[in-house]
């Protein structure tokens, strides 16, 4: 109803007619005038109306009055007002896209030459449900890392992740919502294992890789794990080098990218999470043990 009520106004000429019965009922005749329109068009644009439901019709005497109905109008007007609220609630992804947009532009407008991020570093701390061991398993575990490893907005479509010193990482992602993976990929990253400490630190270098296959950056990455009273603290240091002009882009996403997936990943954590992977897409995923 709301569809076609929507298409039914979406008419200059109907709307005319709409604003002119709000402030009182009036006769076809009277209407076309006022609209400066024929007769014949109006009574067609109130037939139209009146099949929507926004108008009646009453015959009073030698002449048909049109009356609207503000029903059908208030109705339509709740429904847009709660569009709007669940576009604009606060904490909402079009929130963060705003946001995420003033830090694009801010970056894009610094990134004036090679080099201009180099020495940038971005630092996350969370509290985690659970001991360091479930919590090392899902920062190196492929089945795992799916499960949180990109924002909220994305998916994993492939992953490599060798868990061993000079092990390979490989990092596809799509929209969460191209099921069928038809859609283009949103980004890739290439990277190398550099530390392994069991369930105490984890360190690699990954690069986001731009359109034509280059490097648009390289991040230094360290995860620190000590246990707490209530679970793990874990501690993650980004260190940029590298930097090239493309790569504003995708600096401007970590700080909200990033702090989404680790997100994503205290919730799965504090809801005791089955070590298996639900997703319902295809990941190509791959792992290799790391010695002890």
């Amino acid at each position: 109803m709301d569809a076609t009520l929507l298409a039914t106004l979406a008419d200059p000429a109907r709307w005319r007619l709409v604003c002119l019965l709000a402030e009182r009922p009036r006769s076809v005749g009277v209407l076309a005038q006022l609209a400066d329109a024929r007769q014949p068009q109006t009574t067609k644009h109130l037939q139209t109306l009146e099949r929507a439901g926004v108008v009646t019709s009453q015959r009073n005497g030698q002449r048909r009055l049109y009356t609207l109905r503000p029903g059908p109008l208030r109705d339509l007007a709740a429904t847009l007002n709660q569009l709007a609220d669940l576009t604009d609630r606060p904490g909402g992804p079009h929130e963060i896209h705003d946001r995420h947009a003033v830090t694009l532009d801010a970056e894009r407008r610094a990134a004036e030459e090679p080099g201009w991020a180099d020495g940038r570093s971005f630092g996350f701390r969370r509290t985690l449900a659970g001991r360091p061991e479930p919590v090392w398993r899902h920062l190196t575990e492929p089945s795992l890392l799916t499960r949180w490893w990109t924002p909220n907005d994305l998916r994993v479509s492939e992953l490599v992740f060798q868990a061993q010193p000079g092990g390979r990482i490989v990092l596809e992602y799509r929209d969460a919502e191209d099921a069928d993976s038809s859609d283009v990929v949103v980004g890739r990253a290439e990277g190398v294992i550099e530390e392994v400490h069991p369930q105490e630190r984890l360190t690699y270098r990954m690069s986001p890789l731009l359109p034509n296959g280059d490097r648009a950056f390289t991040a230094h990455v360290a995860f620190t794990l000590r246990p707490t009273d209530t679970g793990t603290q874990l501690d993650v240091h980004w260190q940029i080098d590298g930097s090239t002009v493309e790569s504003a882009d995708f600096i401007a996403g970590i700080e909200i990218g990033f702090g989404q997936s680790l997100g994503k990943l205290a919730e799965i954590l504090t809801a005791g999470a089955p070590d298996t992977d639900r997703t319902q897409h295809h990941t190509d995923t791959r792992s290799f043990p790391w010695d002890d």
